[in-house]
Order: structure tokens, then sequence, then C-alpha cells
């Protein structure tokens, strides 16, 4: 088969397009022939190296649509030919955590694509249990989109922050795929939705997807601009992925038992919290990763319904995997990044 190889770590030139071993499946598998792949942060880091030791060549891709190839002997529910989304996550299926539906806990959690091989190819090899039907109205390109960035922005939203009428949210950067995955979400839940971009043509895509207010990042006072609208009382939630650069902003945008919730760190991974603050006034920091399969059916049944729609930017061939990592890096894009694979 024919799939986008990580030989050795660096810059996008390290993908390369060649010829590698068709996966095996076992008896709770399926073949899932790849139509499209979608790019995330993730990707990145495990290209640079960012992600400890790995076993090369590595095949990335953690976003993943397709059609049954081949089914093994315990396989029950699909049929060869189905079309399918893929769950991201992977996790033991026996602990105390996966039975009681929190897989996303598991001690062996990881997410496709991380550790083992993903769907930056014509073929992948997942456990059946992995699999969502595809909606019937929506293309490849779509279901690609959707998983990771839709789940974890649920999670966050839904879970965590009890997000609904009334709430007024600090979304930061908007443009990105849990970021334009939240503002869907929240609007969703018709909350009050303020946003960051960081170029202003961006801003316009924002408050199409439903932001009420968004703001420049880098130019903006946020803090200020937050208590301007808000009346000097802050936000409800913040949603964060940035991290460190924006900690103490996120913070300070609070409203008096304000919660926010921190799915990442990909502007440093150390935040100073003042306890005072913390405590005086009642917030909540609340850590989150990705969530759980069935969160993420829940998220699917609006997918579906076409109440949320993933943001494709672009879409590239599987062979110009390196281009799209490129377009990522630069950050001009707003929303997703979707390898076609066939």
């Amino acid at each position: 088969m024919k799939a986008i190889l990580l030989k050795e770590f660096g810059g996008p030139e390290k993908l390369v397009y060649e010829e590698f071993e068709e996966p095996k499946i076992k008896e709770d598998e399926v073949l899932v022939r790849v139509r499209a792949c979608a790019l995330n942060r993730l990707d990145l880091w495990i290209r640079k190296g960012a992600r400890g030791t790995l076993k090369l060549p590595h095949i990335l891709g953690s976003d993943v649509s397709g059609e049954v190839y081949e089914i093994g002997k315990a396989v029950s529910k699909f049929n060869i030919g189905d079309k399918v989304m893929v769950s991201p996550n992977l996790s033991c299926g026996k602990c105390y955590y996966c039975l009681s539906g929190q897989d996303n806990l598991c001690p062996e959690y990881s997410i496709l694509g991380a550790k083992c091989h993903g769907g930056y190819a014509e073929y992948l090899r997942i456990p059946e249990v992995n699999l969502i039907s595809l909606p019937s109205n929506k293309s490849f390109e779509e279901a690609a989109a959707f998983p990771l960035t839709f789940l974890t922005a649920w999670r966050m939203l839904v879970t965590h922050a009890k997000v609904g009428p009334g709430k007024t949210l600090l979304i930061w950067g908007g443009g990105s795929g849990v970021g334009s995955a939240a503002i869907q979400i929240a609007k969703l839940f018709n909350a009050k939705i303020i946003t960051t971009v960081g170029r202003e043509d961006k801003a316009p895509k924002a408050k199409e997807i439903g932001a009420d207010y968004v703001l420049n990042h880098y130019k903006d006072d946020i803090v200020g601009e937050v208590k301007k609208i808000t009346k000097d009382e802050g936000v409800d939630i913040v949603i964060d992925h940035v991290g460190e650069a924006v900690w103490e902003r996120s913070l300070l945008s609070l409203k008096k038992g304000g919660i926010l919730v921190n799915c990442g760190g990909t502007s440093g991974i150390n935040g100073k919290v003042e306890i005072r603050r913390l405590y005086w006034n009642h917030l909540k920091i609340i850590g989150s990763t990705m969530g759980t399969k069935g969160e993420l059916l829940e998220a699917v049944k609006f997918f579906a319904e076409g109440k949320l729609k993933p943001v494709i930017h672009q879409v590239f061939p599987l062979r110009d995997a390196s281009e799209a990592h490129r377009v990522m890096e630069e950050g001009k894009h707003f929303g997703k990044l979707v390898l076609k694979v066939s």
C-alpha cells in the first residue's frame, strides 16, 4: 500500500510517500480502506520527536474515514463496503475505566497515530469497537475532520463546563480545530461566545460559525475587552488549548465561580496561579484530554443532523502531506486540513 512514512524526526520534509506493507488484522479488528485523514497538532509534535521514543518508520494520522475492506472473525456489526468514521480513542477495553464508560482514563489509553500506525495510508487496522457508521449525508472529508477536535471540545464544554443558555465563554484560537469546534458547540447550547484569532481575515469566519465577539489575541487587551463585553463581570468559562502564553489572561478573564478548562499547551506547559485569587473567587481549573467513545457518539448525532459542521480549510492529496504540515505550521488556515487518500 501507499503511505506517508516518518523515517526520522524533523521538519515536514521528513514525511515520505512510499510503499509500505499492508496491515494484518486480528479477530476483533477490521481493515479500513482509508478515504480521508485529517491533520492535528499532535501530528506535528510526533513528527518533531516531541512525544518521546517511537519505533520508526511511523505512520501518523488520528482522524480517519473510509470503507470496511476486510473483517476479522469476531466482527459482527459491520460488513465489507460499509462507510465508516473512526474513533481515535485506543484503550484496553477490560479495565475498570473502560468497563465503566471512561475509556479515556484507561492506563493503556492512547490516540490513534500516536504509538500505533495511523491514517496517512491507504489502509488502517483498527478494533471494531472504534468504528462509527458514516452518516449517509456526509462526505469522507467531513467525517475525517470531525472526531478528535469535536470530541475534545464536547468534553470540555458539555461534560466539564456544563455549557448552556446564559453562559458567556472565552474561546482561545477560534480558527483552530478545537476552537472552531468549541464555537459551534457553545452556539448549539445557546451560550454567548467571545473568541480570539491571530489574523484579521479570520474574524469574519469566526462570526460566521457562531462567535458573537472576535478579538485579536496579538493586538487586543483581551482581559480589558472581556471585562468591557461582560460589564466588568468576566466570563463563566474559558476554553484553552494554548497554555502558557494565555494562562494568566485566562484566569483574569473569569468571573467569580468561573471555570477554566484546558486541553493542551501548544505555547508552553508552565502556568502560574495566584492561589489567593483562586480560592477567593471560587475558580475551577479542569484538565481535559479527548473524551469517551460515548461522548463522541453524542456529538456525532448533531453532526449527522447538520448542527455541527467541521470547517475544512483545504484538502490535499495524500502524497502532499508534507505541504499540509507546512500550512498548519504557518498558522494561516482556519479550521481543518485534510488528506484525501483516494
